[in-house]
């Protein structure tokens, strides 16, 4: 199974200038990420997806290891906090395996109705997944936090629920049991999070 750890985006461009970014690669870093299904589709929290995604994780981490410190799961995107190995920089890598391990697995099953352009057929990819993701090197402690904050309000931003404790698919639940949270966090009042954006 997935283990969410309990460790918390000078973000990627915007489409339009993304051919010119080159990634920030430190090994052993801890990385903020976000990534968005295609067309923004609805579809990553349903049993499948969910079931699929897991397991993808699970096995990719068997070949490339990495911690995953916090995870929050939405029905057209994902937020997460990686860290990789000491001397391993390549999330990249690791990113194109779950997707491609998920595209495998259930794309069929999922048969969702939207229309692979010319470039992405060229490209052999599917209609799940945006082709790119945000990723953000955490910098300290207090950057951690903040996304780590971030992750588990974002259900509440997105309106799907009114607290974070409510939304299922979030690693706020071990946040809380752990004890690094208390049970009412994020219900009185809004937490620090990163004022730039991050993804969505």
């Amino acid at each position: 199974m997935v283990v969410f750890v309990c460790h918390p985006e000078s973000i990627t461009p915007r489409h339009n200038l993304m051919p010119n970014y080159r990634r920030l690669a430190v090994a052993g870093g801890t990385y903020f990420f976000t990534q968005v299904t295609y067309q923004r589709r609805t579809w990553l929290c349903n049993d499948i997806a969910r079931a699929t995604l897991r397991d993808a994780i699970n096995t990719v981490r068997q070949t490339y290891p990495f911690s995953i410190d916090a995870f929050v799961l939405l029905p057209d995107h994902l937020h997460c906090i990686w860290t990789l190995p000491e001397g391993d920089s390549d999330y990249t890598t690791r990113w194109r395996l779950i997707k491609t391990l998920v595209t495998k697995r259930c794309a069929t099953e999922l048969a969702l109705n939207a229309k692979v352009t010319d470039s992405r057929s060229k490209r052999k990819e599917g209609n799940l997944w945006q082709r790119r993701f945000w990723e953000h090197l955490i910098r300290d402690e207090v950057d951690y936090a903040r996304h780590c904050h971030y992750i588990h309000y974002n259900p509440v931003k997105h309106g799907l629920c009114q607290t974070p404790i409510q939304w299922r698919f979030s690693s706020v639940h071990r946040f809380v049991a752990q004890g690094i949270y208390p049970e009412d966090w994020g219900v009185h009042q809004m937490p620090a999070i990163p004022s730039q954006w991050v993804g969505e």
